[in-house]
């Protein structure tokens, strides 16, 4: 069944892969949500933005993960963000959201992903990115997708290399990343190219028979 366009959807949005479960979370997420982050702290933080000194932490106050998953259901109604964690089976393994949804002339947005240490090394990541690009392009009807990387995160580089996304060039001092104003690898993807590509990174990544849905 075809689906109405999803662009400005307040109703969750359910992708699948081959191995991966893709959906936004929810409040009753946290106590999973919280035991991931808090256990991969050191393994993820240093390639992510500070928080606010006076900010809530969501690791650790449920109301301000509370707050954090209606913001991004706010976001995906406005149209500006679609952010998913990424189950393995009825697993919490991590995120993948796709940000900074711009329509009008550019018809835009940017990839972002983490993956739990327990998990890393199996390519969900990869399949998640994967399913995420075949969202955007086929039911957002975006045309580039943009994913910036800090040089030595050579784990997430591997991930671009793995679905071979083309390089764009390095972007200096392009996002403040633990403190620091770090230089990024700019990759990119159009529309275009995921056309030409479509037939084989699906082959590999998602089930050709899946449809995306909307949960119930």
């Amino acid at each position: 069944m075809s689906l109405r366009h999803p662009s400005r959807s307040s109703t969750p949005v359910r992708l699948t892969g081959r191995r991966v479960t893709l959906r936004p979370l929810a409040a009753n997420d946290f106590r999973d949500w919280r035991e991931v982050r808090q256990r991969n702290a050191e393994w993820l933080t240093v390639w992510e933005p500070s928080r606010a000194a006076r900010q809530p932490d969501p690791t650790k106050d449920r109301s301000a993960f509370t707050a954090r998953c209606q913001q991004r259901d706010r976001d995906r109604t406005s149209g500006t963000a679609y952010q998913f964690g990424l189950f393995v089976g009825k697993e919490l393994a991590g995120e993948v959201n796709l940000n900074n949804v711009i329509r009008g002339a550019m018809q835009s947005g940017t990839l972002g992903y983490w993956i739990d240490q327990r998990h890393a090394g199996n390519a969900y990541i990869a399949e998640g990115v994967v399913v995420v690009l075949q969202f955007a392009f086929e039911q957002l009807e975006l045309h580039r997708m943009e994913i910036c990387i800090v040089p030595r995160n050579q784990r997430s580089v591997r991930v671009m290399e793995k679905l071979a996304i083309r390089e764009e060039g390095i972007a200096q001092r392009y996002l403040e990343i633990n403190g620091v104003w770090e230089d990024h690898i700019r990759y990119g993807i159009t529309v275009e190219e995921w056309q030409q590509r479509r037939v084989d990174l699906m082959a590999n990544w998602i089930e050709l028979s899946t449809d995306l849905t909307f949960e119930s």
